[in-house]
């Protein structure tokens, strides 16, 4: 017979901790990212706001997450979506006031879900206060003299992230350091102003109730001394792992050890009504190894990383079990949770990025599920969004798609084959998501998005998927329903099982996990009783065939 797996009954009990367990509600949370330009809008201007994610909140607590994200609203040029802050105690009006972000707070806690905002230490807005002094600019950013007979070359051959060189030449004729956009100038993190005035902020923060802060370039504020050349182009790539002088270097921990302190120093001091005092620091850090990225979680570190190592996995049995095995012996060395994500906003959504269409990316979540630590989840990829590959020229605002190599001929960059930038096409994965098939910009708001919406999304919307137990939403809900109630789920251990070439089989307490990563269907003898499957799982004379490209969970 086929069996049918139905949606159980979503829960919003969280787990108890299980006994010789270490504390802490991060260690096995599901967090979920709001890129707060997208998510929703309020007022009508195309772009998402605080009202409108605070307004959205039953959504999420009803899909079962833990945590929100929420990517930078402070005030900022929007020269890199929010990520070029020119105030980091105010609000920019595009998303409301202060008073919207203290609410949203306040409500988050109301409904049980914590609340991590992002801080961007590496750089600052070229706008900020600092920057436009030259005098205060040439202490606390890396400016430096520029080479040749008239220091008309840059001081070294560093490029930047998002293409082009990491250099750009003042009025003064020095040159200041930017490894992002020009518009974004690196801070100097060996001036102590630099320190007193980032703990400042987090404490800001902190006293309004946020429970954490996911670090931005949490790998880049420290660069080797001499600021060494490289010696070879195309260095930095967005979600990348080179080895290099400006990325990972072992100055950044000292930093990480100081917010650490911060943070504990807030664990006694409840917040606005927050379910938990115990407050968190997320390394966004690229490192080339998972032994290099397990650093930043050491005990008196942060708490978390994001694994991109897993993200950047091939869908291939052998590929995802080496990934996942060096993830976990790197973190248990130091006593650290691993942490799992599969979209964000810097990438290509992974229904679209793993090939192989909405089976394999359900297939991808409900693994990347049933793995052991925390999870991040991507606004919208519970609705199955794909990525929108189609936007034309004129509607892009990432600044990696107007940087980088220039064309053959020498014009303008050439986007079809991806020049502008080394990524350059990151607007794909933020366009604003469908709430509803029957309202303007499928109501996300009622003044059309910044982004224009795919044609056909009115039949991927919350409205439309909603109660359809086939639908990924449902998938999703039943999914995270039954990581709360099952105690075998979450942090702990984890044991591999023989499986057929291509088949991943491993167990938690309680549960079996299998993955068939092949384009066809795989026969095992039956393990357990299914629980939840990313499809339907054909069950015959004690054996399970299943499908390919799918993941199951089975009770043992």
């Amino acid at each position: 017979m086929t069996q049918e797996l139905t949606s159980p009954t979503p829960t919003t009990a969280r787990r108890a901790p299980e006994p010789g367990r270490a504390a802490g509600w991060w260690r096995d949370a599901v967090i979920y990212q709001v890129y707060v330009r997208s998510f929703a809008d309020s007022d009508g201007d195309g772009i998402g706001d605080l009202r409108g994610a605070r307004e959205r909140l039953p959504y999420l607590a009803e899909l079962g997450v833990d945590a929100v994200w929420l990517t930078p609203f402070y005030a900022s040029p929007q020269a890199d979506g929010g990520y070029d802050v020119a105030d980091y105690r105010t609000v920019d009006p595009l998303f409301g006031e202060l008073r919207d972000a203290e609410e949203l707070i306040r409500a988050a806690h109301g409904l049980g879900l914590r609340v991590i905002v992002d801080i961007v230490p590496n750089h600052t807005s070229d706008r900020h206060p600092w920057f436009q002094d030259p005098e205060l600019a040439r202490q606390r950013y890396v400016f430096r003299p520029g080479k040749g007979a008239h220091g008309e070359l840059p001081p070294n051959d560093w490029e930047s992230v998002f293409g082009g060189p990491a250099w750009t030449r003042t009025d003064r004729g020095d040159w200041y350091l930017h490894l992002f956009a020009p518009e974004q100038p690196d801070l100097d993190w060996d001036n102590p102003d630099v320190h007193e005035e980032f703990a400042a902020i987090l404490r800001f923060w902190l006293d309004l109730g946020v429970d954490g802060f996911r670090v931005d370039v949490a790998h880049g504020m420290v660069k080797a001394a001499g600021l060494p050349d490289i010696g070879h182009g195309e260095q930095a790539k967005l979600i990348g792992n080179q080895v290099l002088p400006f990325f990972d270097q072992d100055g950044v921990h000292a930093i990480h050890r100081s917010w650490r302190r911060l943070l504990d120093s807030y664990s006694a001091v409840p917040g606005q009504g927050t379910p938990s005092a115990e407050r968190i620091g997320v390394a966004e850090a690229w490192a080339p190894s998972p032994e290099r990225l397990a650093l930043y979680v050491r005990p008196d570190e942060l708490h978390q990383a994001f694994n991109f190592q897993f993200l950047t996995a091939d869908w291939q049995a052998g590929a995802l079990r080496t990934v996942i095995d060096a993830s976990l012996a790197a973190t248990a060395s130091v006593g650290a949770p691993t942490t799992w994500v599969l979209s964000n906003h810097d990438v290509v959504r992974h229904r679209t990025r793993l090939g192989g269409g909405l089976p394999r990316a359900r297939a991808a979540t409900l693994l990347m599920l049933a793995l052991p630590g925390s999870a991040y989840l991507y606004q919208g990829e519970e609705l199955g969004l794909p990525e929108v590959t189609d936007l034309p020229d004129e509607v892009r605002q990432d600044p990696a798609f107007f940087r980088g190599r220039p064309a053959a001929d020498g014009g303008a960059p050439d986007s079809a084959s991806g020049a502008g930038g080394q990524d350059g096409f990151r607007d794909g994965c933020r366009v604003p998501i469908p709430w509803t098939g029957d309202e303007p910009s499928y109501g996300f708001g009622p003044g059309g998005s910044w982004l224009p919406q795919p044609a056909d999304w009115g039949g991927l919307s919350v409205a439309a998927q909603h109660g359809d137990p086939s639908s990924t939403l449902e998938f999703y809900r039943a999914a995270l329903g039954l990581r709360r109630q099952l105690p075998g789920l979450g942090d702990g251990e984890l044991s591999w099982r023989p499986a057929p070439e291509g088949v991943l089989a491993f167990a938690r307490p309680g549960v079996l996990c299998t993955v068939n990563t092949l384009g066809r269907t795989v026969e095992l003898p039956l393990p357990g009783r299914p629980l939840l499957a990313s499809a339907p799982v054909t069950v015959r004379d004690g054996a399970a065939v299943l499908p390919g490209d799918s993941c199951v969970w089975w009770a043992l």
